[in-house]
């Protein structure tokens, strides 16, 4: 029996190899977001410098895994065996669902997952032990005060963080303007040893607080002479950064780059429970059974040993901070949720990731009727000031940067106080809550969110809130139902979750690499938006629209062809798949479009008025070709859907030819257009003509049968639709080539 619990405990600490990796990929937004939006320095610069924060952070951690041990179940009431139950689900747990919002870009909270899942598991198991034990109750079992602190947790670091982020930010704007360079002669002194004392005290306060060397008498001396500490730190930092600034050093890169250590040493010291905790406390629980439990056996060994602190030795520290080290440096899906939080707070317009919601929507109109009403009762003079501190066309922003230096400056000093506020108050502000919350109010006050991307914008912050709660809700119920499989499962159910997590985490692997090698084609877009040469930017638009144009056309293609011969065939899952590839086609137009829209603005007035027709013309014609798809799968959808008669096998005949000479067509019209090759266009031009004639004979036909009632009325109204929307296709393909070659070929 020992074996088994050997090898889950073994399992564990791989399982927690794994948290490791997936929680830094996550969790690396809380510290990097704001030096990679401004590129305050070289990527590899920013990782080293989080890396050393994060590596010394986890070494210095006493490893006071408490919440782990005993801060949800009260252990005292479980068994050994019922403990490793608890510690099993939440760590298979853990790993997949914090691996699924990183693959989607997703940060979310690393706190809020362990804690509603320790509470999902012992939920489950508490249900069992209060059904057989009349003596015991739920409360006698479960400490809900720590989840309910997270909910709450939730809801003050959103307000309090998104609040304070837009106000101070406000009021740094005014100060040194969006041309910050010219009014920080002497104000730079007084901002950088403001900033570099917050962080300091934000070390002291909240990353070091549970360090290794940090004792009472440590933290007794600091508490009483915090008021000292401060002054002195003010006074040498005030001197140093105005000393640095005339030295021709820019203040506010050190206090970003001083930002990310402070924020990454404290993210790796206080949030290492996240991901070893779990391991350490099924660790501690199989010594202590086989040291004192092994005549009571796994099921009678109550786990009262977990009550007390345990010192997570040197080594699974040293050992922890290397493995985080190697995933902040080396995860590509880390990078993925850093742009996620970049992307949402970037000064300029670009792709924008989230589409519109009402909420988004409602809200947005809302705060315009509040600007517009605060703009009529504020004086005009007053108004024409503001205006001049909030120039954006004077903001200094690094090459490929998202915002400028003060607003990085400001992300990493307010969320550092913030949360060594809430820690000095004991309010449970999260990390992650605080750093994302912070960085969306700062480009609020920055007037980042212009009326073209407030609706996208929203929709994105609302989206990765909404996945906070989701992030609770679906870890509680999912290690409650994993914990419910192993209890009753035992080892044939553990071998079977564990090779089912296994195969979930290489199969998101799989999933991403895919989805990454698609989104390729963003690159285009990035260096268009990021270059000020109007030939450059039109050779580039050139070749995002080939791209994108092509995908119009291959997919009429192959849903042209899914559509007719799903319905020839009676096939309704194949119809079923092209009408959901229709709806997705069409969200990808739409962000098309909006992309296309942004990208034309860069270009000069006189590119724009002799190319841009064209380009909007093209935009309209593939959204045509989709949607014809769509006019055309509705209704054969809708056909076989209700089992009604079938075409005759003349229509069939028919219509099966004509297809494929469309398919065909678009087959030519793809390749000329992927190679932009036009020559020898006017063969397709005059196959499209033909195609047309060949359709209005069969339409001609179908109402001569009508008029003579020869056949069923449905049938022949659905093959009337079918032979419309073909001639639409044929007719907006050879459009869309013409329109795209007078786009692509210098006149």
């Amino acid at each position: 029996m020992e074996t088994i619990y050997l090898c889950i405990v073994i399992f564990l600490f791989v399982l927690a190899v794994f948290d490791l990796i997936v929680g830094v990929s996550n969790d690396a937004v809380n510290f990097l977001n704001s030096a990679v939006g401004a590129k305050a320095a070289s990527f590899k610069t920013m990782l080293f410098i989080a890396g050393v924060g994060v590596f010394i952070g986890a070494a210095m951690s006493n490893g006071m895994m408490d919440i782990a041990r005993h801060g949800i179940y009260q252990p005292q009431h479980f068994y050994f065996a019922e403990i490793m139950c608890i510690l099993l689900a939440v760590m298979l747990t853990d790993v997949v669902l914090l691996d699924v919002f990183n693959t989607m870009g997703m940060p979310t909270s690393t706190t809020v997952s362990m804690v509603f899942e320790l509470l999902g598991g012992t939920f489950a198991l508490a249900l069992i032990k209060a059904h057989s034990n009349d003596a015991i109750g739920l409360g006698d079992l479960i400490n809900t005060d720590k989840a309910l602190s997270v909910i709450m947790g939730i809801f003050l670091s959103v307000a309090i963080a998104f609040f304070f982020g837009m106000l101070v930010q406000w009021l740094a704007r005014v100060i040194f303007t969006f041309n910050y360079t010219k009014k920080m002669k002497y104000s730079i002194g007084i901002f950088g040893g403001i900033a570099a004392t917050s962080i300091i005290y934000f070390m002291l306060i909240k990353g070091l607080k549970d360090s290794s060397f940090m004792t009472a008498d440590n933290k007794h001396w600091i508490q009483d002479n915090t008021g000292m500490l401060i002054s002195c730190f003010f006074i040498f930092f005030t001197i140093l950064m105005q000393v640095l600034h005339w030295l021709k050093v820019n203040v506010f890169k050190v206090v970003v780059l001083l930002g990310t250590f402070a924020l990454a040493l404290a993210f790796a010291g206080n949030d290492l429970v996240n991901f070893i905790g779990v391991p350490l406390a099924g660790y501690s629980s199989f010594i202590d059974y086989t040291a004192n439990g092994a005549g009571a056996g796994p099921d009678g060994f109550l786990m009262t040993s977990l009550l007390g602190p345990a010192k997570t030795p040197w080594y699974f520290l040293f050992g922890a901070g290397a493995i985080m080290v190697y995933a902040l440096c080396t995860s590509k899906k880390a990078h993925n949720v850093i742009k996620t939080s970049v992307d949402l707070s970037r000064q300029d317009e670009g792709e924008e990731n989230f589409g519109s919601t009402p909420i988004a929507r409602t809200l947005v109109r809302f705060s315009l009727t509040l600007s517009n009403g605060i703009s009529k009762i504020m004086p005009e003079r007053s108004k024409r000031w503001l205006d001049t501190r909030f120039r954006k066309d004077e903001a200094i922003i690094a090459d490929g940067g998202a915002f400028d230096l003060v607003r990085a400056s400001v992300n990493l000093v307010l969320a550092g106080l913030l949360i060594a506020l809430g820690t000095s108050l004991k309010l449970p502000l999260s990390t992650t809550y605080v750093t994302f919350m912070v960085a969306m109010g700062t480009s609020l006050a920055d007037r980042a969110w212009g009326r073209d991307t407030a609706v996208f914008r929203i929709t994105g912050v609302l989206s990765v809130i909404g996945g906070w709660f989701i992030t609770a809700g679906a870890a509680f119920t999912i290690c409650f139902i994993v914990a419910l499989i192993i209890h009753f499962g035992g080892t044939v159910a553990i071998v079977a979750l564990i090779g089912l997590a296994v195969f979930s985490l290489i199969r998101s692997q799989v999933m991403y690499k895919k989805r990454k090698a698609k989104e390729k084609g963003n690159e285009t877009i990035k260096q268009l938006m990021q270059s000020s040469s109007n030939e450059e930017i039109l050779e580039l638009l050139r070749k995002h629209t080939r791209e994108e144009l092509v995908k119009i056309l291959a997919f009429t293609e192959e849903n042209l062809e899914r559509t007719v011969t799903a319905f020839l065939h009676e096939n309704l899952r194949g119809l079923r798949r092209s009408m959901g590839s229709v709806k997705f086609e069409k969200q990808l137009i739409k962000q098309m479009k909006r992309t296309g829209t942004l990208a034309m603005c860069r270009l000069d007035n006189n590119t724009v008025l002799e190319k841009g027709l064209y380009y909007y013309q093209g935009n309209d014609f593939a959204s045509e070709l989709v949607y014809s798809i769509g006019r055309l799968c509705e209704p054969c959808l809708e056909h076989i859907d209700n089992n009604f008669k079938p075409l005759d096998a003349i229509q069939k005949g028919e219509f099966s030819d004509v297809t494929e000479d469309i398919v065909y067509l678009l087959q030519v019209c793809r390749h000329k257009m992927e190679n932009n090759d036009y020559d020898n266009f006017e063969s397709e031009l005059r196959k499209a003509n033909d195609l047309n004639g060949q359709l209005s004979h069969l339409k001609r036909e179908e109402l001569q049968r009508i008029q003579s009632q020869s056949g069923s009325i449905k049938v022949s109204m659905v093959y009337l639709t079918m032979i419309q929307e073909a001639q639409n296709v044929v007719t907006y393909t050879i459009n869309l080539m013409k329109v795209s070659r007078k786009f692509q070929l210098a006149e």
